[in-house]
């Protein structure tokens, strides 16, 4: 073995692998799985020049092809090619396949999160300590072929850094040639790459290095060393010596590709552009506000309801509420950020049984604890390597019944619901600080109210609406959940914002502020259920007399703009009826074969944070993120700026995973969703083994007969000044580099309607719809 002294100084050596490691994005787990741009580690460089990246290194597609055109296929460059890669070519070998395999297993088992019944002996060590200790017993590589494995593993070095230069030395492979080999080597466990990223997310947030992509580098690593040392053949080190010698080869024209793309985009643009309202004035005295959350879903929910009662005001914001918090529901021992990924939860709020006393909580917490620790029991049981054998062989048929009532019948709503309660209350539990201190209160609900735009002309009763979908055998339930509660139901956040804004001390504090809320008007929470687009609304018996006519009122509106939700998406469900769409959606929640329950954000292409004047009446088809926003009332820009860092860029994750999930599947998507498999509780294989998969599901964005998601960035409008929007571009790179680099179109709506788009260079150009067609 190489002695480990590579030509490259650690410390650039160890620069240059961590920047391979940063290439990769993050994968959140099933539980709270959320959108996340695929191409996030290649955006400090132009999307053109990313597509090209991807082509050279992994001969995958970033750009869909244009129709009728010529196009070369995806290649990759000999110099990125891994020893794998090369011995495949030439010898006919399957190693890239069984490397990705034999890596992925052990992945499995160092994360594993409860599903492992035997858990891995060494998950308290970091990865690449922990698989050096299982290859000393696997034999698993020895039998496809490759003696002496377990002895080569062994010599490697023990630190991961030492090992990735031993191998570079090893294959004479160079500093210059090794950024695309590395990058090449972390794609081909991309998967599992990237939940490793996810579990350092946090600690990169805080400027602080994470080794655990850098770990699994150096085992992937360690395979190329293997495979070199144990072949030495001639045919493959004379290949392996033609690729060292191989010159870059041309970079591919994607120039064609990217013209069709801009094309399709200002198209889309200017149908928006044609349409847009001339007037930001607010409606005078309306009967109720309602505020959604800004997921594209919303904004055919929010259309419908103005139809129905255009005396009601609908508000756009990001479905937390503005409320940042750590959830713990009744009976659990830990819980939940409800809240952007971008973000971390500021307080801790657990959830109480409404009404009753300290001791009756502590008895129904105690049956709920029980009750889930036997069901866990009798799931390892069944789950057990020994004692599945028997439960299969005694109660399979027995299961066969409730198997069929699963499959044909909608199973009971979750009771009790409206009986729990975020307990805001200051306390302690389990050794945190819980609840909000008045002071909090009010300071939270300041931001919130500024931040909607939402300061005066309240009217009677202004419901809170997060999102949530009910959906069975589904593990990647939570991505139809609400991203803006970390891939979780709403109901909470809107639960815990309404009871804040109830609070008598809080409002008194608000007017001292300047926000001044009627004594009756008052604050409502809800959920829509984006399967059934059903609205559930919470503690109505606590409404005021004076507004429970207002309330019945908005609860008929409610039921009819339902049903006209449902009508407009039963055609892209196949429904030809709005008779069919009410009873299909209602099967499909709860239907166990159900591959596609709803589109949830698919064909989504815009955000617009403006006025709702400027939209109302305007049919976007469930395509635009719609967030209510007034620049005049933002003093010193916080809203906007706050606007552009968080939900613009979590819309702009949205939007590029949709991208990649139709434009390469199965490089960025997830693959079929009948063949996936569950693995450690966090993700899913498709199949039996390989990388873990990333994305959304094939089902997610075609329908069986033709893609439902045209692939197109986000095109961003906001109504506000242009230096403002600069001047938060200029404090902010990476949110520039987006912009800049056209990973999605920044423009402004000027107050006489008319639009401008920043351009790369920094400036900004009318965005004319004679240019658009001309582009088009």
């Amino acid at each position: 073995m190489p002695d480990g002294s590579f030509a490259l100084p650690r410390l650039a050596l160890e620069e240059r692998a961590r920047r391979a490691c940063a290439r990769v994005a993050p994968l959140w787990p099933l539980r709270d799985f959320v959108a996340v741009n695929p191409f996030l580690g290649l955006a400090d460089r132009s999307f053109l020049e990313a597509a090209v990246t991807l082509r050279r290194v992994a001969g995958r597609d970033l750009l869909p092809k244009p129709e009728g055109a010529s196009i070369e296929p995806p290649s990759v460059s000999p110099r990125a090619l891994t020893v794998a890669d090369v011995l495949d070519a030439t010898l006919g070998t399957d190693w890239s396949r069984r490397v990705t395999d034999e890596i992925g297993k052990w992945a499995a088992a160092w994360s594993d999160e409860g599903q492992a019944a035997w858990p891995m002996p060494w998950r308290d060590l970091p990865f690449y300590a922990a698989w050096r200790a299982a290859m000393a017993h696997d034999r698993a590589p020895e039998a496809m072929g490759l003696a002496g494995f377990r002895k080569t593993i062994a010599a490697m070095p023990e630190d991961p850094v030492e090992t990735i230069a031993a191998t570079l030395e090893m294959i004479d492979l160079g500093p210059e040639a090794s950024d695309d080999y590395l990058h090449r080597a972390l794609l081909s466990v991309a998967g599992w790459a990237g939940l490793f990223r996810q579990k350092g997310w946090a600690r990169e947030l805080a400027g602080e290095p994470d080794d655990t992509v850098l770990n699994l580098l150096a085992v992937r690593l360690a395979w190329d060393a293997a495979l070199f040392t144990l072949h030495d053949v001639p045919r493959f080190r004379s290949a392996w010596a033609d690729r060292l010698a191989a010159p870059d080869p041309e970079a591919p024209d994607l120039s064609a590709a990217l013209a069709a793309v801009e094309a399709r985009e200002a198209s889309f643009r200017r149908r928006i552009i044609d349409r847009l309202g001339p007037d930001p004035a607010r409606p005078a005295a309306p009967l109720a506000q309602a505020v959604f959350c800004i997921d594209v879903r919303s904004e055919v929910y929010r259309r419908a309801l103005e139809r129905v009662a255009p005396e009601v005001e609908t508000f756009g914001f990001a479905g937390f509420f503005g409320f940042a918090v750590d959830y713990v529901r009744f009976g659990d021992g830990a819980g939940s950020a409800q809240c952007p990924v971008l973000l971390r939860p500021g307080v801790t709020i657990c959830e109480r049984v409404a009404g009753a006393a300290p001791a009756e909580a502590e008895r129904i917490a105690a049956k709920m604890v029980l009750s889930r620790r036997l069901a866990d029991l009798w799931s390892a049981f069944r789950s057990s390597a020994v004692s599945c054998f028997a439960y299969v062989e005694t109660i399979g048929l027995a299961a066969a019944a409730g198997l069929l009532r699963g499959v044909l019948r909608r199973p009971a709503s979750e009771g009790g619901l409206a009986a729990l309660a975020p307990d805001l209350s200051p306390r302690s539990w389990n050794g945190r600080s819980t609840g909000m201190a008045t002071a909090q209160r009010i300071d939270a609900a300041e931001t919130v109210l500024r931040a909607m735009s939402l300061t005066d002309g309240f009217g009677g009763i202004v419901l809170l609406v997060g999102h949530g979908a009910r959906t069975v055998n589904n593990p990647h339930a939570a991505g139809l959940d609400c991203g803006a509660c970390g891939g979780h139901s709403g109901e909470s956040n809107a639960r815990i914002a309404a009871a804040v804004l109830n609070d008598p001390l809080v409002r008194q504090g608000l007017a001292e502020r300047g926000i001044v809320i009627p004594a009756d008007t008052w604050f409502v929470a809800g959920l829509h259920e984006t399967v059934t687009d059903e609205i559930t609304l919470f503690d109505t018996d606590r409404v005021p007399p004076s507004q429970v006519g207002t309330l019945e009122t908005l609860q008929r509106a409610l039921a009819e703009a339902s049903a006209r939700t449902r009508a407009e998406r039963a055609p892209l469900l196949g429904l030809a009826s709005e008779a069919d769409a009410s009873a299909d959606t209602a099967r499909r929640s709860a239907d166990w074969s159900e591959v596609r329950p709803e589109w949830a954000l698919a064909n989504n292409a815009a955000f617009i944070a403006a006025p709702r004047a400027r939209t109302r009446g305007l049919d976007l088809g469930g395509r635009a993120f719609l967030h209510t926003y007034d620049w005049r009332q933002d003093r010193g820009f916080s809203v906007l700026e706050l606007i552009m860092t968080a939900p613009m860029v979590v819309a702009n994750w949205i939007n590029l995973q949709y991208w990649g999930s139709t434009v390469d599947n199965e490089a960025w998507g997830s693959g079929n969703k009948t063949l996936h498999n569950v693995v450690g509780l966090f993700g899913v294989l498709e199949g039996q083994g390989g990388d873990l998969r990333t994305g959304l599901p094939w089902q997610s964005v075609h329908d069986g007969t033709r893609f439902v998601h045209e692939p197109l960035r986000l095109s961003v409008f906001i109504e506000a000044p242009e230096e403002a929007m600069d001047e938060v571009l200029a404090r902010h790179d990476a949110v520039r580099r987006l912009v800049d680099n056209g990973w999605l179109h920044l423009l402004s709506i000027r107050p006489d309607g008319t639009v401008a788009r920043r351009l790369a260079e920094g400036r900004w150009e009318p965005e004319t719809t004679r240019a658009l067609e001309e582009v088009a």
